[in-house]
């Protein structure tokens, strides 16, 4: 049997007539569904290590080390990202800091790293964390692959971009977790090794 990542955008008897008799499940942190809210990155489930050189410290959600561990050319990181636990006022946009100039590399680090980079050192890294480490997130991986054994699976985010190395649209987590439940989940690579694949 199949997953398939499906923009949650898209109406839903689309999605059926597409995929007949798939079992849809919203991963976003907006799905009507709490253990599927569990999936998102924007989840606080708290105790997630920081990439980097962090010193142990930890964060509540995904999005906000990604977020948080972002520098601009008017602000530096954000300490207030890793302890955000609504789900909301996570994103930190061009438009009030100004231009990014990439993702510090950890709380006390001075390095500074590119967007493929920091997808492949703190994005895929935390995401993983919590698939494998979280004791809800890791039951409901779980019951996703036997699902999978007898019947398709369609996953709803709103970034379907499965191609963790095109860095011109954000990384869909639905994509992360198929790869990961696939046993193809991509390991940290440097920016020159990524490039050359």
């Amino acid at each position: 049997m199949m997953i398939y990542i499906v923009n949650k955008r898209r109406k839903i008897e689309g999605i059926r007539k597409q995929y007949p008799g798939a079992d849809i499940l919203d991963v976003t942190s907006s799905s009507a569904l709490k253990y599927s809210q569990l999936l998102s990155p924007f989840y606080p489930h708290g105790g997630i290590p920081i990439p980097g050189d962090s010193r142990g410290l930890t964060a509540m959600s995904v999005e906000g080390i990604w977020q948080g561990l972002k520098v601009f050319e008017h602000e530096g990181i954000c300490m207030d990202s890793f302890s955000n636990i609504s789900m909301k006022n996570l994103k930190r946009t061009v438009k009030t800091h100004g231009k990014p100039l990439g993702h510090q590399y950890g709380v006390y680090s001075r390095e500074l790293l590119d967007y493929l980079s920091a997808r492949m050192k703190i994005y895929l890294p935390s995401y993983k964390y919590v698939l494998e480490n979280v004791d809800s997130v890791k039951e409901i991986v779980v019951r996703i692959k036997k699902r999978l054994m007898i019947n398709d699976i369609v996953l709803l985010d709103y970034n379907t971009n499965c191609d963790y190395l095109n860095t011109k649209s954000p990384i869909s987590h639905a994509g992360l977790l198929k790869m990961y439940i696939e046993e193809c989940y991509p390991e940290t690579l440097s920016a020159a090794q990524a490039k050359q694949k």
